[in-house]
């Protein structure tokens, strides 16, 4: 009987998410075809049946990663400074799972660094994400809630206050409890808004 391409579908999802698992518990340098293979209790013939190399899995355990986080439900909040703080709470490690998955992320940036189209696909991930501050940023001054600066400036610098917080997050997660996240990340936020003012 032949397969269905959801039978596929559904067996690359499964691998994806052995590879979740193997990167969040030992990172880029223990994810190996032969780990993934164990974590699925398949054989390694299995995986390249799937996916013919490892960067190929893990460019789609990425994407999916992404996917993932752009279907979760976010904080319902009006446009403006309120839906700005609200996708900066949906990426921060405030939760298990946020952690996790941003500790995939993380370990993911050396690979990335080294392959130019792992770098393209994070670059672009980025830029989608930066595009989705900016839209915010822009709502937020026309409101009147932050300052009439360059947006793109305001988005980048929101991504990288982002960014510098999960990694000291994910490296000191007992001295930054969500309660700390969330504060330093309303004072950085009232920041913003008087700046220039």
């Amino acid at each position: 009987m032949p397969r269905h391409k959801g039978d596929h579908d559904a067996r690359r999802r499964d691998v994806s998410g052995a590879v979740w698992r193997v990167l969040a518990a030992h990172g880029f340098g223990g994810l190996t075809l032969r780990a993934v293979a164990t974590e699925m209790g398949a054989t390694t013939g299995l995986l390249t049946h799937y996916f013919p190399n490892k960067k190929a899995l893990v460019a789609h355990a990425l994407t999916l990663l992404d996917e993932r986080r752009a279907a979760r439900p976010g904080h319902a909040e009006p446009d403006g400074l309120g839906a700005l703080r609200a996708i900066v709470l949906d990426i921060l490690p405030c939760t298990p799972q946020a952690a996790a998955d941003n500790r995939i992320w993380v370990s993911s940036w050396d690979a990335a660094l080294a392959d130019p189209d792992l770098a393209a696909g994070h670059a672009a991930r980025y830029a989608r994400s930066r595009e989705r501050i900016r839209h915010q940023v822009r709502t937020a001054q026309r409101l009147g809630e932050l300052p009439p600066a360059d947006p793109d400036d305001i988005a980048a610098t929101i991504q990288a206050f982002t960014l510098g917080l999960i990694v000291q997050v994910l490296f000191s997660p007992e001295e930054f409890p969500p309660e700390r996240q969330t504060r330093l990340l309303d004072d950085f936020l009232a920041a913003l808004a008087v700046e220039g003012r």
